[in-house]
């Protein structure tokens, strides 16, 4: 694969799978904005990356759950590369709790970020994406989102309704030339998995056949595959990276 002139998107890009994401994506040649709600973290990331690759990334400061700030991101993205050929929707929280005692505030933020936040992005883009008749939209869903995991109601239903999300757009705009997609990762050690109970971890990791957790860049590569010239026609798919957790 090569991503040379190609440029890209990836929300929640400072760690992570979405960390592993930007490397991937500048080691096929991509110049890539790293859109993060942590501003020093986005550019600290973008320099680090930049040096590692020699390609051009930039960290900007954007709460993806705000429509007016991932508008702004992606005018600043366009105004700096000229276009956009690609948005990874990876931006994501958790706040795990049993339904009687999930907050209205902890269910309204892993919703608007996890899934607002994925609809505030791709708005943005679409239109110059369909201007330039072409562009590649990856959404990460998750292993909860396919199956559901107790104490993650709120989780589960945000990445539930992003292969939703990815469906119906992908019908939306293939005329266009632009694909939609989702990578569904198992059980991958993120800041967002540190600090789960170790008997969850255990359970998780005797419901994966190949008996090892995943490395976040085993992520990027199917995102990354999503993304590319060979991936054109593939769309409305979901891809579980999940080590055989979700064989079906």
């Amino acid at each position: 694969m090569n991503m040379n002139t190609k440029h890209a998107i990836v929300t929640g890009g400072s760690r992570g799978i979405g960390r592993a994401t930007v490397e991937e994506f500048s080691r096929l040649g991509a110049n890539v904005a790293i859109a993060d709600i942590n501003e020093k973290s986005a550019q600290n990331t973008a320099r680090e990356v930049s040096e590692a690759f020699g390609n051009q990334v930039i960290g900007l400061q954007v709460d993806v759950s705000d429509h007016e700030s991932a508008k702004g991101m992606v005018k600043q993205v366009i105004d700096t590369f000229g276009k956009i050929d690609i948005l990874v929707n990876n931006a994501g929280v958790t706040r795990d709790n049993l339904i009687i005692r999930i907050s209205e505030d902890d269910w309204d933020q892993v919703l608007n970020v996890n899934l607002k936040g994925a609809f505030n992005c791709s708005q943005a883009v679409i239109r110059p994406m369909m201007k330039q008749r072409y562009g590649r939209i990856v959404n990460i869903s998750s292993v909860s989102g396919l199956a559901g995991q107790a104490g993650q109601t709120n989780y589960s239903a945000s990445k539930a309704g992003l292969i939703g999300f990815t469906k119906a757009l992908a019908r939306e705009v293939a005329s266009r030339q632009i694909t939609v997609n989702a990578v569904a990762p198992g059980f991958i050690p993120t800041a967002l998995t540190v600090d789960l109970p170790d008997e969850l971890k255990e359970w998780a990791l005797n419901l994966t056949p190949v008996g090892r957790m995943g490395k976040p860049e085993e992520v990027a590569y199917a995102v990354a595959f999503f993304a590319s010239e060979e991936a054109a026609y593939i769309t409305g798919q979901v891809l579980s990276v999940d080590g055989g957790m979700m064989m079906m």
